[in-house]
């Protein structure tokens, strides 16, 4: 008998597209003129969007991290560009409307003690509503604990949706 043999597992379906997060793609770059807009061109004629970007840079390099709208054929085009990737799950939370959206946001995770790494804006289609990705130290706890709230999670799907 092999190993797995028998197995109700579908290995497949483990992560799926409608997985409650998102994967961010981190790429390091030479920090130089040009090395950002030679990685923006690899999606150019894919049908792929870039829906989130941030950049942290130093004398020597950039670390460049974005979102695209299908993950699966972005991670591809990043690979047969010979990059360094490092991949990632966030969050995506629909903003709700309030004054103050972020203060709900955040209040919600501190009181969970749940700690932000890092967000940023997610650039969705005309018509929706305002979102953000956000990274956090416990990823399972923070979709539970935002849910519980009443915010509506993002997944790879909305992103593809926003076009």
């Amino acid at each position: 008998m092999s190993l797995g043999a028998g197995s109700t597992t579908d290995y497949l379906t483990a992560r799926g597209r409608d997985y409650p997060s998102i994967r961010q793609f981190t790429v390091f770059l030479e920090n130089r003129v040009g090395q950002l807009l030679e990685v923006v061109k690899r999606f150019e004629g894919t049908g792929i969007r870039i829906v989130a970007l941030s950049i942290n840079d130093s004398a020597e390099c950039a670390l460049v991290r974005f979102l695209v709208s299908n993950p699966e054929r972005g991670r591809e085009i990043l690979e047969r560009a010979g990059l360094a990737i490092i991949e990632s799950d966030l969050i995506g939370v629909q903003l709700p409307d309030d004054p103050q959206p972020l203060l709900q946001v955040c209040s919600a995770l501190l009181q969970a003690e749940i700690n932000i790494v890092q967000t940023y804006p997610l650039l969705m289609g005309q018509g929706a509503r305002p979102a953000v990705a956000i990274m956090v130290d416990n990823t399972d706890l923070a979709l539970d604990v935002l849910k519980s709230k009443g915010f509506r999670m993002l997944n790879e799907d909305d992103l593809s949706e926003s076009l």
